[in-house]
């Protein structure tokens, strides 16, 4: 399944005023580097969200979040968040602050020689 191309161009253009911003399709979607850092992205229908770790505990408990768990066990630093969790903008916007508030602090991955 491809991801939500709409969740997608809304990603797009919260982060239209935002300096060295590059998407990449991975992961079966799309993600949002920042920096050369993943920020954000869209897998299927969720929005996926890079946070710093100490946040995660209250950031699941918003509606429409979970951890990311593509081997079965939570990402560090990855929750996603579903439709429900994203519908107010209010919500989006919280959503897309808190990846671009860590992204300085996170780790960039090695790059493939």
């Amino acid at each position: 399944m491809a991801y939500n191309e709409e969740l997608a161009q809304r990603i797009r253009e919260r982060l239209e005023n935002v300096e060295n911003v590059e998407e990449k399709k991975m992961m079966g979607g799309l993600a949002f580097m920042v920096n050369d850092k993943m920020c954000v992205g869209v897998i299927k229908d969720e929005m996926m969200c890079r946070i710093d770790p100490v946040d995660i505990p209250n950031a699941l408990e918003r509606p429409g979040s979970r951890p990311m768990d593509f081997t079965g066990r939570p990402m560090k630093s990855f929750i996603q968040v579903d439709e429900i969790g994203l519908q107010k903008n209010a919500d989006f916007d919280f959503w897309i602050n808190l990846c671009l508030d860590f992204n300085p602090r996170a780790k960039a991955s090695k790059k493939k020689k």
